[in-house]
């Protein structure tokens, strides 16, 4: 047994991953309608693991008839594309009548050579993922990260949600089969519970940070002598850019700089680009109001930088990595009491936190925290050490291993007794 770690333990041996990941692949460029925080956490997840030495896997499904069968990332993970309807770019909520395909994909590949452990991430690769992995001779154990829940969803967004009928009903299926669910916060586990989860059956291991990338220092996006107020994030309603263009009445002088969306030559003809300066030109601060456009992933640091304050308002949010970027690169946060908003930002010590779909409140927050300094830069300096010592990818990656284990350490014995 090898005992080549510093601290004299053995060390364990390394494990075949397979991360499931149905509309949301690490090679997606973000900013789409449905390419955004999954695909970020998925990359970087299966790029940890590799770095700890484990042979990985994520299944996407091919949306381009262009797309190679398999790809080797140059983080040492490979990302395979499953034929599952059409090879082109389709909605996620249309993806269900798929699912089938995609886990007949699987279960293919998985009886000629199985996985150690697979973790699915959103709730139709859960459902394809338990579906090839209980029709192999020996079931293997299938962990679920759900990344957003269809109960929340439809509670926010009423009739406009565009989720297949029985989302929620499935997703309750889904806590009784899988092996294990990884929550990314608190407020996930409480609607887990009334889906019937059991305590037992959960842990939360939340999203993470690059802390290497996203720091206080570094390059800094051009800007105005205004106080910068900055959104990022794709451009749909429940985000809420709508509050964040309202509460800017309230901070005269003030700029609301919002990065993302489509890119910047098609900015006019975006139908949510037109809708924010429609409501930026009602309340008076059409000439205040700047989109940049969809930005490089690697121009994002650049970007937070350049803000005096970074806002995460949405009206609901599963986790939500803006603040966390903003936090690593010193910058104060304001945002909604929502979903992992509530656990990352900590009021009143690296940032505030207000109810959502209040553009009053908000603005009012806004301008006293441009006018106090010192505050801001005491949010900063505690929203680094914060992002640092909780949300650092390698702890993330860590504590996601340890679920694997205990997961893997629970089964093993009685699969032995067969």
């Amino acid at each position: 047994m090898r005992t080549d770690r510093s601290d004299g333990l053995p060390r364990q041996a390394p494990l075949r991953i397979d991360l499931v990941s149905e509309h949301a692949s690490p090679l997606a460029a973000l900013g789409g309608v449905d390419a955004g925080g999954q695909n970020v956490h998925v990359a970087a997840l299966a790029a940890g693991l590799a770095r700890r030495g484990h042979r990985v896997t994520v299944h996407t499904r091919r949306d381009d008839p262009g797309l190679p069968d398999r790809v080797v990332t140059d983080d040492g993970y490979e990302v395979a594309h499953v034929a599952a309807g059409p090879a082109r770019a389709v909605p996620k909520d249309e993806l269900l009548p798929h699912m089938g395909a995609f886990a007949r994909e699987l279960r293919r590949e998985w009886a000629a050579a199985a996985p150690d452990v697979v973790h699915a991430h959103f709730w139709m690769s859960g459902l394809a993922a338990v579906a090839a992995a209980d029709a192999l001779p020996v079931p293997v154990p299938v962990l679920q990260t759900f990344h957003a829940l269809g109960s929340v969803k439809r509670r926010h967004q009423g009739a406009a949600d565009t989720s297949p009928p029985r989302r929620i009903d499935l997703e309750r299926d889904l806590c009784r089969d899988v092996s294990h669910v990884v929550a990314t916060c608190t407020d996930e586990v409480f609607e887990l519970r009334r889906l019937g989860l059991c305590s037992e059956r959960v842990s939360i291991v939340p999203c993470g940070v690059d802390t290497a990338v996203f720091t206080p220092r570094g390059p800094v996006a051009p800007r105005s002598a205004r106080p910068r107020l900055l959104v990022l994030g794709r451009l749909v309603e429940r985000k809420g850019q709508d509050d964040a263009v309202r509460g800017l009445a309230a901070v005269p002088g003030a700029e609301l700089v919002v990065v993302g969306g489509p890119p910047a030559g098609g900015l006019d003809g975006d139908p949510e680009v037109r809708r924010l300066r429609a409501v930026a030109a009602a309340v008076g601060v059409a000439d205040r109001l700047v989109f940049t456009g969809a930005v490089a992933r690697d121009e994002v640091p650049a970007w937070i930088r350049s803000a005096d304050v970074v806002l995460a308002v949405p009206w609901y949010e599963p986790f939500g990595i803006t603040p966390l970027e903003a936090m690593a690169c010193g910058r104060p946060v304001v945002a909604t009491a929502v979903g992992g908003l509530v656990d990352t930002v900590a009021d009143g010590v690296t940032g505030e936190l207000v109810p959502p779909r209040d553009p009053v409140r908000l603005g009012a927050v806004l301008a006293a925290l441009l006018a106090d300094p010192d505050r801001r830069a005491a949010y900063g300096a505690a929203g680094v050490k914060r992002a640092r010592a909780r949300y650092r990818w390698s702890r993330v990656v860590a504590d996601t291993e340890a679920v694997y284990r205990r997961v893997l350490a629970t089964r093993r014995p009685v699969e032995v007794a067969r």
